[in-house]
């Protein structure tokens, strides 16, 4: 097939339509940090999935209509759903993001409870990270890291939870996949903790992007 994927970077949303005049010749894109929910009121349209999640990560170009969708979700639950074990039925999303959205529909799809932390929390439903307590770890088995913070240059750098309360019957997942191992799997792991970073995800939405791109679903 003829074509390329290349790399567009914005220093700002503003510049988007900008980009759209240059490259008329697109067919579609994959949006990411920090511009998953700002996309949204450049699109014509979203997908029933995309729009129920609030977050974009794929759009298609068909005839000068922009549609929106998000595999992400497909690439987290297809990920991390063969490393959950009964006993994980609660997760910590850190982050609240627009990757953080896909990772909160994701777990709803498969039954899980979740529960929202953030630096600066907005809404009542999301906690600070110092709200995370020794007892709160002992309930949550699943922690889900859907911020940057650990992203390479900063590979030192971890979300702010209390680590040595992890055990052998917690699960890390880190959406960061550079540096393969971040601070945060490091230090689960460190406790016996099972570990995944985000490489397996990325694939698995950009395959589902790719689907998407080559089928121009109309639904």
């Amino acid at each position: 097939m003829d074509c390329t994927y290349e790399n567009f970077p914005l220093l700002s949303i503003d510049q988007f339509p900008l980009l759209l005049d240059s490259r008329p010749q697109l067919a579609g894109l994959n949006i990411t940090i920090p511009y998953k929910e700002l996309i949204i009121p450049y699109l014509h349209e979203l997908d029933e999935k995309a729009k129920e999640i609030g977050a974009v990560n794929t759009v298609t170009v068909v005839a000068g209509k922009l549609k929106g969708f998000n595999t992400d979700v497909f690439g987290f639950m297809q990920s991390i759903l063969p490393l959950i074990q009964p006993h994980q039925t609660q997760a910590l999303i850190l982050g609240t993001g627009g990757s953080s959205k896909a990772v909160a529909y994701g777990l709803k799809t498969m039954g899980l409870s979740y529960q929202l932390v953030s630096r600066n929390p907005e809404q009542p439903e999301e906690l600070y990270y110092s709200n995370i307590d020794k007892d709160m770890l002992r309930q949550y088995k699943i922690i889900i890291n859907t911020t940057p913070v650990g992203m390479f240059p900063n590979i030192d750098d971890c979300p702010p939870i209390l680590y040595e309360y992890l055990t052998p019957s917690h699960l890390l997942f880190d959406l960061i996949y550079n540096p393969p191992l971040t601070a945060f799997l490091q230090k689960g792991k460190e406790k016996g903790a099972s570990i995944k970073n985000g490489l397996q995800m990325l694939q698995l939405q950009a395959e589902k992007s790719w689907e998407i791109w080559n089928s121009n679903p109309s639904d």
